[in-house]
């Protein structure tokens, strides 16, 4: 079975979801027990690339004070305590297996920790991994790689008490290290501004001696970063409020942190959308990555909204769907339980094809993600439908997919339903892309919707396309049986695509055989 999935690999192979061994990731729960947070996540869909099916956190505070009494917080124990019993009875309401629960940094340093962890099994039943810094650095880079299969870099990983950090290349960890940088650590920091910067400082280079040599990119990995970047959008007045992928440069961020630094907290937090309890944590997370940024100097640096127990998921995968594009097995089984004719995205892609035969692969592979997802919003209202599609993409839970891909791929749906875009709605978003890509967006939407007029047809009914780049020719020959839905709407869609082309048309009707 392994090889013949394996001889099967490719954007369109057998489904991998459907595989026993991945349908047994369908429905996972995980339990991060942090020392600022806990929280809940069930993990459902394909498993490649999952969807929250259920995404609950309590900010309980379990590492405030530590440093000062080496035990726990008393009231976040029991706000831990309450919200791990309501996580388990919302586990065995939903049938799930057995939650798969980890603790870090808090847990792992307090004196009073595995007194806790035996406290939270006996009346939860719930067994708690306490994991260390280097494992946690682990977890925390498999997060980036389920999200980014190809991510070479340095993730960063910040929770209350500590921050990790690990390389990731080739799809593979690399080294990683732990440091006691965490925004809860850093309150008992003293003697001023200047002893913190040292201190972070000191911490952050003794972090590069022990990985080595790192790469220029950073991916920014937990909830104060992501915190920061929400206020970089806003700063930036970015218009693609979605985190995951965001990407900011050393400047951007520089004048970011800076203004955090000079502003309000609570105007801060109102203006994006930020809680009390995260938004106290951020002035010191904003110190630690004006620190990464002097020591590590990175060129380039993105947010992951993976992380730890997207991390947990991956570990539990079989290298063959490890190995699988986690945009395409999203965009497959999202027609496999939305389109009208499961199935069909693979013949139009095919049928396509030869539009972009000499396109780079990146740009097929969009292609390839955007027939699986033609038809899968068409039960909305059709005067919603195209802009319902361009939400649908820039704005779903898929991995591997930077924002300018999410613009084009929104576009292109868009497109797919209607020839125009001119109500303006959507200028601020296309403004992030290339105009090159715009026109290429525009060119495969109207490929799409000329080929969905065969959607009762298979791929080999279809007809054959033929596309001539230098002459700017298109041509389409079609046989007898799909020459019956070749009719005046058709025929408007097939002069549309070759106007987008800027291409001259020639269409060639095949006969039916005659019996011999």
């Amino acid at each position: 079975m392994v090889q013949d999935l394996l001889a099967d690999w490719g954007p369109f192979g057998h489904p991998l979801f459907q595989d026993p061994r991945a349908r047994k990731l369908s429905r996972v729960g995980v339990v991060d027990v942090g020392s600022n947070s806990i929280r809940l996540v069930v993990f459902d869909g394909a498993a490649r690339s999952p969807a929250y099916f259920y995404n609950e956190k309590v900010m309980c505070g379990l590492g405030k004070g530590l440093a000062d009494t080496g035990r726990l917080n008393p009231e976040g124990k029991t706000r831990a305590l309450d919200a791990l019993q309501r996580f388990q009875s919302l586990a065995d309401g939903l049938g799930l297996e057995p939650l798969n629960a980890v603790a870090t940094a808090a847990m792992r340093e307090a004196e009073d920790g595995p007194e806790f962890r035996e406290e939270i099994e006996r009346k939860t039943g719930l067994k708690l991994y306490v994991i260390d810094g280097q494992e946690e650095a682990r977890l925390a880079a498999q997060g980036v790689l389920l999200g980014w299969p190809r991510a070479e870099g340095l993730v960063c990983d910040i929770g209350g008490s500590s921050m990790e950090m690990a390389q990731v290349s080739r799809g593979k960890v690399g080294n990683r290290e732990t440091s006691a940088l965490g925004p809860l650590k850093l309150r008992d920091v003293k003697g001023g501004k200047k002893a913190l910067r040292n201190h972070i400082d000191s911490e952050l280079n003794t972090l590069k001696e022990a990985l080595g040599a790192t790469d220029d990119r950073l991916f920014l990995v937990g909830g104060s970063w992501r915190a920061i970047a929400k206020l970089d959008m806003v700063r930036r007045d970015y218009p693609l409020r979605v985190l995951h992928e965001y990407r900011m440069l050393p400047d951007d961020l520089e004048e970011t942190l800076d203004w955090i630094k000079n502003t309000d907290p609570e105007e801060l937090r109102s203006l994006a959308g930020i809680s009390s309890g995260r938004m106290a944590l951020v002035p010191d997370a904003a110190d630690v990555l004006l620190g990464v940024l002097r020591v590590f100097d990175p060129k380039d640096i993105f947010v992951s909204s993976y992380g730890l127990r997207e991390g947990l998921l991956y570990e539990q995968m079989p290298q063959v769907l490890r190995d699988r594009d986690p945009l395409i097995e999203a965009a497959r089984f999202a027609e496999a339980k939305d389109a009208r004719v499961p199935g069909f995205g693979k013949a139009l892609y095919r049928f396509i094809r030869p539009i972009y035969a000499k396109e780079p692969l990146a740009l097929r592979r969009l292609v390839k993600a955007a027939c699986l997802l033609h038809d899968v919003s068409w039960r909305t209202h059709p005067d919603y439908r195209a802009d319902v599609c361009f939400d649908y993409a820039t704005r779903a839970n898929f991995g591997g997919l930077s924002h300018a891909e999410r613009i084009f791929l929104g576009l292109a749906l868009l497109h797919r339903y209607k020839n125009s875009r001119a109500n303006g709605r959507f200028d601020a978003l296309v403004d992030l892309i290339d105009p090159e890509d715009v026109t290429r967006a525009e060119v495969l939407g109207r490929a799409m919707r000329f080929g969905a007029m065969f959607t009762a047809q298979r791929a080999e009914q279809m007809g054959t396309l033929r596309w001539q780049p230098k002459e700017r020719k298109l041509g389409l020959t079609i046989g007898p049986q799909a020459m019956t839905l070749y009719g005046e709407v058709a025929q408007a869609r097939f002069a549309s695509l070759a106007r987008a082309l800027e291409a001259e048309t020639e269409v060639v009707a095949l006969s039916r055989a005659k019996p011999g």
